[in-house]
C-alpha cells in the first residue's frame, strides 16, 4: 500500500469556518497576531493571550470537519495516510483520521510555562491566570508561537521523505520550517497541491496543480488518484 502524505494548512479548516491571521493583513479575527502568537505578547498580557486562546477553544466546540477533511479519511481504503498539519484545530481528529502530526501545537492541550514535558489535554475548556502545573507554572496554550522552535519538524521530515504521494492542502507553503517539508519529498514521488492561488513552488516537475478550493479539490484529487494507480472507488 501506497503511502500517501498531506500537508495541510489553514485553507483546509477554513470551510469549517475557522480563520487564519493570513485572511486580514497580520490579524486574527480583530487581534494582531503578534500580540496573541508570539512569548514577546504571552509575556506582555497574559490575560489577553488566555482570552484568545479560550474564545479560539469555543469556537472550535463548534466546528464541524468539511468534505477535505472527510475525503483524507476515505483515502485510507486506498493508501496508507499520514497527516502533517500546521493547524491547531482538531478537525483532522474529528473527521477519524487515524495518524496525525501537529507541528505547531493543539487548541485542545495546555503545557506548563515552567516545566515543558508538562502537556495535559483539556477539551474545549478555557484557561485561567492561575491554572497551575504540580510545579507551581502557570499554564499556557500548547502552541508553538512565532519565534519558538518546532519540536515535531523532525519527525515530519521523517514522515515527509517516506511518501510516494505528498499532497499539499490549503498551505501557502511561506511560513517555514513547515514550507521546507516538501524539499525533503523524494525526487519520484508524485505530488498534488490543492489551492485556490497559484502558489511560489519552484521545482513543479513532478507536481499537479490542483486550482481549486480544499473541499472541491479534494474530490478532482480523488479522481485523479484512482486513475493513476488504477484503483475502483469502493
Amino acid at each position: 500500500m501506497k503511502h500517501l502524505v498531506a500537508l495541510t494548512g489553514a485553507g483546509i479548516s477554513a470551510e469549517s469556518g475557522l480563520k487564519t491571521f493570513r485572511d486580514n493583513d497580520g490579524m486574527w479575527e480583530n487581534y494582531n497576531v503578534m500580540e496573541v502568537a508570539s512569548y514577546e505578547g504571552w509575556l506582555k498580557n497574559k490575560q489577553l493571550v488566555l482570552e484568545f486562546y479560550n474564545q479560539r477553544r469555543r469556537q472550535l466546540r463548534e466546528a464541524k470537519p468539511n468534505a477535505a477533511h472527510l475525503g483524507l479519511v476515505e483515502l485510507e481504503k486506498y493508501f496508507k495516510v499520514s497527516i502533517i498539519t500546521q493547524n491547531v484545530d482538531d478537525l483532522h481528529e474529528k473527521a477519524g483520521s487515524k495518524h496525525i502530526l501537529h507541528l505547531h501545537g493543539e487548541l485542545t492541550k495546555a503545557r506548563s510555562t515552567k516545566d515543558p514535558n508538562y502537556v495535559i489535554d483539556i477539551g474545549y475548556k478555557d484557561i485561567k491566570l492561575g491554572d497551575l502545573c504540580p510545579k507551581g507554572g502557570q499554564l499556557r496554550p500548547n502552541i508553538v508561537w512565532f519565534g519558538e522552535s518546532v519540536p515535531a519538524f523532525t519527525e515530519a521530515v521523517a514522515i515527509a521523505s517516506s511518501a510516494d504521494i505528498f499532497v499539499v492542502i490549503g498551505t501557502s507553503l511561506v511560513v517555514y520550517p513547515a514550507a521546507g517539508l516538501i524539499d525533503y519529498v523524494r525526487d519520484d514521488a508524485a505530488i498534488y497541491v490543492i489551492d485556490p492561488k497559484p502558489l511560489p513552488i519552484r521545482n513543479s516537475k513532478n507536481i499537479v496543480f490542483i486550482q481549486d478550493v480544499a473541499s472541491k479539490g479534494m474530490e478532482i484529487l480523488k479522481t485523479k488518484l484512482m486513475e493513476r494507480y488504477q484503483l475502483s472507488i469502493e
